[in-house]
């Protein structure tokens, strides 16, 4: 390139970028509002599942579990834990409701938040909510988590 870079070649440069990078972002939100109904589980959003999701807020869970691939990792990942254990919320909520009280010594373990039924059967109805989102490639990988 043996000419000069003049600032008409830097300012169409710089036009011809912008526009381009504005019509790529119209055509990726274009793209996603249009999979989003495919992919939608509003349907199945009660009072129960939101009750869940805010004691999940209010207690931390995050904090220790990964709920479809967000969160800590220090404890398995909850988006699959309803196919997990066998498609009942009564397994969910007899498991938590299981732990024991100071945990299991020597190891690590979920801590017993002494949950009514009310919040055992709404954190099992979050859980199952989730595990139904139809996430893109088909996340978690694994049954384990």
């Amino acid at each position: 390139m043996s000419e000069k870079f003049t600032k008409s070649m830097a300012r169409n440069i710089y036009y011809g970028g912008s526009a381009f990078f504005f019509l790529l972002l119209l055509a990726l939100t274009f793209d996603t509002h249009t999979a989003l109904p495919d992919r939608d589980n509003r349907q199945n959003l009660t009072e129960q599942v939101a009750m869940g999701k805010m004691l999940w807020e209010k207690n931390d869970c995050i904090g220790c579990h990964t709920l479809l691939g967000e969160g800590a990792y220090f404890a398995p990942e909850l988006g699959n834990v309803y196919k997990r254990f066998g498609n009942s919320t009564e397994a969910i909520m007899g498991f938590i409701k299981s732990r024991p009280k100071d945990g299991i010594p020597g190891r690590r373990s979920m801590p017993q938040f002494n949950f009514n039924d009310d919040e055992l059967a709404a954190i099992a109805a979050f859980l199952k909510y989730v595990s139904e989102v139809k996430t893109a490639n088909d996340w978690p990988p694994n049954v384990q988590g």
